[in-house]
């Protein structure tokens, strides 16, 4: 069921999107500064994570410090607005498209230094933070009715459920656990949803994608060959393809920082524009 998408071994694999109009796979190599497909890569000269689409040619991609466009064709990278670029200790981490055209960043210390990091969301030309203190942004993505956000902070091993207003997606009262992994073994990284809402959990050093309910409760889970699996995408013929990133770093498994696909799990939903 599991075969590998891509052999080349990223340090620090994250960040995959399934880009709807091009039918094609992005996603980044942290450490190494780079966008990657299956027949390009692209070098930065800083830590790049995060990407939603812009329209077929164009991606908002998340740096250290920017948001910017980028043009696939060109390469040419155009800055949209500023992200923590005045502090040196951060990078972007995990990001996603919301339903409404916004796009969700979270930051972190290079190091994972605790809370350095933050969660903001990028919507109509303005960048606001929604959560301060954060280690380790992840697991960001959305419920396909549109009612709320998930997000976590990997040190917490507690995935976090935010309400959002049905006109224009904004936070609306406080978030609250909706998955508790602080009393096992697993650490969520990236996540997303499927066309049923259930919720899909890359776990770091786990060898795992884990599928629980909106509710929290535990479905099941894919088991892959690497040990570091950083966050899913859905992609494919009727996103029927599940994709998943991993990282090398620390390891030296043949199969580790691969990008790997499963089919035929469950539907996916296509990513969102992102509406400038």
């Amino acid at each position: 069921m599991v075969e590998v998408f891509d052999t080349h071994q990223c340090t620090l694999g994250e960040g995959p999107l399934w880009h709807p109009k091009r039918q094609e796979l992005f996603w980044f190599d942290i450490e190494a500064m780079q966008l990657r497909s299956a027949v390009q890569v692209w070098q930065f000269s800083e830590h790049v994570s995060a990407a939603g689409w812009i329209d077929r040619d164009t991606l908002m991609i998340a740096s250290a410090s920017a948001l910017f466009q980028f043009d696939l064709l060109t390469g040419i990278r155009t800055d949209i607005i500023e992200l923590e670029a005045d502090d040196p200790v951060t990078r972007s981490n995990d990001g996603r498209a919301d339903p409404w055209g916004g796009f969700w960043i979270g930051t972190m210390g290079k190091n994972a230094e605790p809370g350095a990091g933050a969660i903001y969301r990028f919507y109509r030309g303005e960048l606001q933070q929604l959560y301060p203190n954060i280690t380790i942004s992840n697991a960001i993505c959305f419920a396909p009715d549109q009612s709320c956000a998930y997000w976590c902070d990997t040190p917490t091993k507690q995935i976090m459920r935010q309400p959002l207003a049905a006109n224009d997606g904004w936070p609306v009262g406080e978030p609250e656990v909706c998955i508790d992994l602080s009393e096992t073994d697993y650490s969520p990284d990236g996540a997303l949803t499927d066309s049923e809402g259930t919720i899909w959990n890359a776990q770091w050093s786990n060898h795992r994608v884990a599928a629980y309910a909106p509710d929290g409760t535990f479905l099941r889970a894919l088991e892959l060959p690497a040990a570091q699996v950083t966050c899913p995408a859905f992609g494919g013929p009727e996103f029927r393809t599940m994709f998943a990133t991993s990282a090398a770093i620390g390891l030296s498994g043949v199969d580790d920082g691969k990008t790997f696909a499963a089919t035929d799990l469950t539907t996916g939903r296509p990513e969102p524009r992102v509406i400038l």
